[in-house]
This record gives structure tokens, C-alpha cells and sequence, in this order.
């Protein structure tokens, strides 16, 4: 059964690497991400790169939430539990709602498909700023081709249609 409808027009996202080590020529994850991404006709809007510290990773996400051209931001890196991955408790504070379920399923394709019980050490997510998607993935090619072709891209047209209601000028269903 359809629900609701697809987002019409461009769909604009801006990808963040999070990584003290990797660099704009090293970034694999981030590459990745653009490529699926334009594959799957969505534009990339922006592209950078901060180190692992909450200050950095708020500020640019800041600026790219302001974009009116941003309909989704996608991190990569950060998200595991290791004293320097603070990815997740720099994003998480700025969300307006949690996506719980990508979290989920994304743990679980992680179990199913892929790393078994590593799988618990993810803390992949994702959730609402305002009206742009944030999905905040870990930092491995396989982790981010696995979130990227089963969750994200064939639901993003979705959850931007949705997300676009609430935007100044929408015109609401009431």
C-alpha cells in the first residue's frame, strides 16, 4: 500500500566526513556517498570535511541546515564508541525529532547482512532539524553502501516530501 507521496523536484543534500585522519584525497565514505547519491539523481549541495570535535561538526552543520538548497545532510564517521567518536552526541542535541527506526534497521541489516554481532556497536541514526533530514552513518564503505542503498536512498524522496510541508510558504492540508 502507498503511503503519502514522493518529493517532486531536485532533492539537495550536503555529505560530512568526520575523521581526524581522512582528507578530501583519502575519503572513501564520503566519495561513496556522492556517488550513490548522483547515481540515484539527487544533487550534492555541499561536501566537507571537520575533524572529531563537536564544535567543528556543529558549526557546519549549522551553516548547511541554513541552506535552502539542503533537503538532507549525511554524515560519515564518528559514530562508534571509541573515546574520540563524538559524532553522534554533537548531531543528536540538534535534532527536532528522531528517526528511532533507521537506527534500528540499520543495526539490524548491519546483524543480518552483514557484521553479526558487531553490530551492537553501532550507533548509527538519524532525525529532523528543523525540516532537513540528518542521517549520521558510521565511517565504513560497507556501512554506508548498506545505509545508503536499503534505507536512505529509497526513502529519501519520502521523507523529504514530508519534511518540505512544514517549510515557510508550504501551502498545508488542513
Amino acid at each position: 500500500m502507498a503511503h503519502g507521496k514522493d518529493a517532486e523536484g531536485p532533492i539537495g543534500i550536503a555529505v560530512l566526513t568526520v575523521s581526524d585522519t581522512r582528507t578530501e584525497s583519502d575519503d572513501t565514505t564520503g566519495a561513496l556517498i556522492v556517488q550513490l547519491a548522483e547515481e540515484a539523481g539527487l544533487q550534492v549541495m555541499e561536501r566537507g570535511w571537520v575533524r572529531d570535535d563537536p564544535d567543528e561538526i556543529r558549526e557546519r552543520l549549522s551553516g548547511w541546515l541554513l541552506n535552502r538548497g539542503v533537503d538532507a545532510v549525511i554524515t560519515t564517521g564518528g559514530t562508534g564508541i571509541a573515546g574520540r567518536d563524538v559524532t553522534i552526541e554533537s548531531v543528536r542535541p540538534m535534532f527536532t525529532k528522531e528517526i528511532d527506526g533507521f537506527g534500528e534497521l540499520f543495526r539490524y541489516l548491519s546483524f543480518t547482512e552483514d557484521v553479526g554481532t558487531k553490530a551492537l556497536l553501532s550507533r548509527a541514526a538519524a532525525g529532523v532539524c528543523t525540516d532537513k533530514a540528518v542521517f549520521v552513518l558510521p565511517g565504513s564503505r560497507g556501512a554506508v553502501r548498506l545505509a545508503m542503498e536499503r534505507l536512505i536512498l529509497p526513502e529519501i524522496r519520502h521523507i523529504v516530501s514530508e519534511l518540505r510541508k512544514d517549510r515557510p510558504g508550504a501551502e498545508r492540508n488542513l
